[in-house]
């Protein structure tokens, strides 16, 4: 176990090394005390939700975090998940580079779908989509959705409890509190992706902003602007589907820069 890489309201992280093989990983330790949600393994044993969420999509997909092994102490559990050895999150990228270019936004965006594609597939809803939450391997390129500590078994009707990243919610939470799985997801990639190609979050002056236009302080192509606005739209049944993002045409990479 090595040194603190980062903490949150369900616990904290550290770098650590796997003796085996000297092959870094990622501890998470949770503390009993803050487990709200359990579940079980497919094998009947009771654990953190949070695990039994991670074992549904550690299913050798790399676009999402692997659990490797877990253990439980007497005061809390600790979660021992794959870390690649040169890695950052989205977050402080974008805060380097300001904004990403179109295309390296288009390539970071399209492998996000496939990882919220894939945990769709599992029942999974992650409820957390966000800068923080995306780990990018910087020797590869690739991504890998990290932190289910909010996420939920994934369900048709209307959920009346939130968890996340308030800023992140939809205004259907905000007004009525209530939202669907889907419509909160797609509502999270919107904001996403105008953080990708603007570099700051949409709504940062309030929930005013939403009744107005939203503005691009970048150069951003109309394909993109229009599958950001489609995305945000304040009515849930005005945004697209997963599988409406997967056929856009700026996700098809028809007219990039």
């Amino acid at each position: 176990m090595g040194s603190l890489l980062g903490s949150g309201g369900f616990g904290k992280v550290y770098a650590g090394t796997r003796l085996e093989d000297g092959a870094p990983v990622a501890i998470k330790l949770v503390r009993r005390n803050r487990i709200r949600h359990w579940g079980k393994l497919p094998d009947g044993t009771r654990a953190p939700l949070e695990i039994v969420l991670l074992n549904k999509v550690s299913t050798g997909f790399p676009g999402v975090i692997q659990l490797l092994e877990w253990f439980e102490l007497s005061n809390a559990f600790l979660l021992v998940m794959e870390r690649p050895q040169w890695s950052q999150d989205l977050f402080h990228l974008i805060r380097e580079w300001k904004f990403l270019p179109e295309e390296v936004a288009w390539k970071l965006f399209c492998q996000v779908l496939k990882a919220v594609q894939h945990c769709t597939s599992c029942g999974v809803l992650h409820r957390d989509i966000k800068p923080e939450n995306i780990l990018l391997d910087l020797a590869t390129g690739n991504l890998k959705l990290i932190d289910f500590g909010c996420g939920t078994f994934l369900r048709d009707r209307v959920y009346t409890q939130f968890a996340g990243t308030l800023s992140y919610s939809p205004p259907e939470w905000i007004h009525h509190k209530y939202y669907h799985g889907e419509g909160a997801t797609i509502w999270s990639l919107g904001i996403l992706l105008y953080q990708m190609v603007c570099g700051k979050h949409p709504f940062l002056q309030g929930w005013s902003t939403m009744g107005g236009q939203l503005l691009f302080p970048q150069p951003v192509s109309r394909e993109c602007r229009h599958l950001i606005k489609w995305c945000l739209s304040i009515r849930p049944s005005e945004r697209p589907s997963l599988e409406d993002l997967f056929c856009h045409p700026w996700v098809q990479g028809m007219h990039l820069p």
